[in-house]
């Protein structure tokens, strides 16, 4: 196996268990509706995550470590990924929102702050700002 190969797996692996976790988040509330679904398949391609693969995590996501970001920045650029993710699948109203919320919870984020969190994270994506900016006006929401 080449060394190109053994970082091919590893990356793989870590975007399986991302997916997982989402998955499980998903799943908190013991339903996966249909802009969760949406929001799932779209996230499965985005992750390169095969059709084979993506049926498994589903029936067993628990099976996967939670590797949940452990750095405030890296927490932040998981959070722009996702927030642009519900954003561009057209999820209206509280369900865009709920999700978004649900994401921030799973990240390690305060469930008191949630809600604040997921509504300024959509509003910065609705207007399009990048990550640097994202981060930046995330990290000074209170200011």
């Amino acid at each position: 196996m080449s060394f190109s190969d053994l970082f091919e797996s590893g990356f793989q692996k870590r975007n399986q268990d991302h997916f997982a976790a989402i998955v499980r988040i998903a799943m908190s509330d013991g339903v996966i509706n249909d802009a969760e679904k949406a929001f799932l398949d779209r996230l499965a391609t985005r992750l390169d995550i095969t059709e084979h693969d993506y049926k498994d995590i589903l029936k067993d996501y628990n099976s996967h470590p939670i590797n949940a970001p452990h750095s405030y920045k890296t927490r932040l650029e998981r959070l722009y990924d996702l927030a642009r993710m519900v954003w561009a699948d057209d999820i209206e109203g509280s369900d865009q929102v709920a999700l978004l919320e649900k994401l921030c919870v799973g990240l390690g984020f305060n469930h008191e702050n949630v809600k604040y969190i997921a509504d300024k994270a959509l509003t910065l994506v609705h207007y399009k700002v990048d990550l640097e900016d994202f981060i930046e006006k995330m990290k000074n929401m209170n200011q």
